[in-house]
């Protein structure tokens, strides 16, 4: 019997990256954003506070555990059903990954922390990046993304670009069209 674990999920087989391992470093829905269209739903915890919600330890332990049983993907992901970035340690995370060689990484992410420093960083270690980016001011960042205060705009993508200016991997920036919010000019005005 395949053990179960409580950071890993997966692998599933990604139209994107083939066959990937997650893992999850936030408790369910813990996220700083309450997007209407989120695959996971509505967001019970919304915030900005970033900690190691989860003992980064056990995680790396957990994935020793899978790859020992001869563990198999083409991309280890953070991703989840959250926001991975709140996690504190996220950086050391991948960098534990990075020293394994064989697996390339992955850091699904809304990007409303890369204003920070820190976010930006640890954010370097990973071979793709993806970010969402649904909104084109204030007024459609509070209506789509229904952030934890204070996010602001303006912030998030100024950090964004400063990321992409040193990051070297592969950069995926996800739009997510929805009706009646952001899919005309009028939904715009």
């Amino acid at each position: 019997m395949a053990p179960r674990y409580k950071y890993l999920f997966g692998p599933v087989h990604s139209r994107r990256m083939g066959l990937s391992l997650g893992i999850d470093l936030v408790p369910a829905k813990t996220c700083s954003f309450n997007c209407p269209f989120c695959q996971a739903g509505v967001t019970t915890c919304l915030t900005i506070r970033r900690r190691a919600y989860v003992p980064a330890r056990k995680v790396i332990a957990e994935l020793e555990d899978w790859i020992r049983r001869g563990g198999r993907a083409d991309f280890i992901t953070l991703a989840g059903a959250g926001e991975p970035t709140l996690h504190s340690g996220f950086g050391v995370i991948l960098k534990a990954i990075k020293r394994r060689r064989r697996f390339k990484t992955a850091l699904l992410s809304n990007g409303s922390l890369f204003s920070l420093p820190a976010v930006r960083r640890a954010a370097l270690a990973a071979d793709i990046v993806k970010v969402s980016l649904s909104a084109w001011d204030q007024e459609s960042f509070r209506r789509i993304n229904r952030g934890a205060l204070p996010l602001a705009f303006d912030r998030m993508v100024d950090g964004l670009k400063c990321f992409r200016r040193k990051y070297r991997g592969t950069f995926w920036l996800e739009v997510f069209v929805v009706a009646g919010l952001n899919d005309r000019a009028a939904a715009m005005g």
